[in-house]
């Protein structure tokens, strides 16, 4: 019966997903992503340049001029492969300083009634989105000892932590708009294995280039429904 439940959140954020509000909030996540990654470009060949001379004199060989070229090209493959591995979490930490209009818009559409939700401010947002990321690049890069160990369980495990990351990352997010602090722990603690189950069921699409960009859009929105069908009738606002 959960697993219904779960598939109906998920569904009727899936339909919402052309929402105006929600491509914003995509655009606005991807625009800064691709900036800081033009940037980090940047700031890479300055200091190749600054590093690595035009022209560098070696005994026996006399001028020789390919050391910044060959430095410019590693570092433009070092910059494009981090790129490759920190879009995903880069562009989900972006795009979390927006989640709460995705929230607003799911609330305007499926839940009329409710009053305004507590306001987030903008610092609190920014720290929030910084230890997410934090969060899931250290649990990631430590689970690659699990991935060696034991290969035929990698894509269980994957699914496994970051299905339990997210879950635990967008209910919260999603209940203390609604809860006191307190309140919102109380309540991830007692419905978690559906947390942890919804969870997995955005991690599986995490492995899906392009579509991968939308989680946090899906997962902001599927998780508003979810909040709202577990939450504390006389507690939440």
């Amino acid at each position: 019966m959960a697993r219904h439940l779960m598939l109906g959140d998920f569904t009727k954020a899936v339909a919402q997903m052309g929402d105006p509000r929600f491509r914003r909030v995509l655009f606005l996540g991807l625009g800064l992503t691709v900036g800081l990654l033009l940037a980090a470009s940047l700031g890479t060949s300055w200091v190749v340049g600054a590093l690595f001379p035009d022209v560098i004199t070696l005994p026996f060989f006399g001028d020789v001029t390919v050391f910044q070229s060959i430095a410019s090209g590693l570092s433009l493959v070092a910059v494009l492969g981090l790129s490759v591995f920190l879009m995903v979490p880069v562009a989900s930490a972006f795009t979390g300083l927006f989640l709460d209009e995705v929230a607003d818009a799911v609330e305007a559409r499926h839940y009329p009634g409710l009053p305004a939700a507590r306001t987030v401010s903008i610092a609190t947002s920014i720290a929030d989105s910084l230890k997410f990321l934090g969060v899931i690049l250290v649990a990631n890069v430590a689970a690659l000892v699990l991935y060696l160990l034991f290969p035929p369980f990698a894509p269980l495990i994957f699914w496994g932590l970051n299905g339990f990351l997210l879950g635990r990352e967008y209910f919260q997010m999603v209940a203390l708009r609604r809860l006191p602090a307190p309140d919102a722990r109380r309540l991830a603690r007692k419905h978690m294995p559906q947390i942890w189950l919804a969870g997995c069921l955005l991690a599986i699409p995490l492995t899906i280039p392009l579509v991968n960009l939308l989680i946090p859009i899906l997962g902001a929105a599927s998780f508003t429904h979810l909040f709202q069908r577990l939450k504390p009738a006389a507690s939440a606002p």
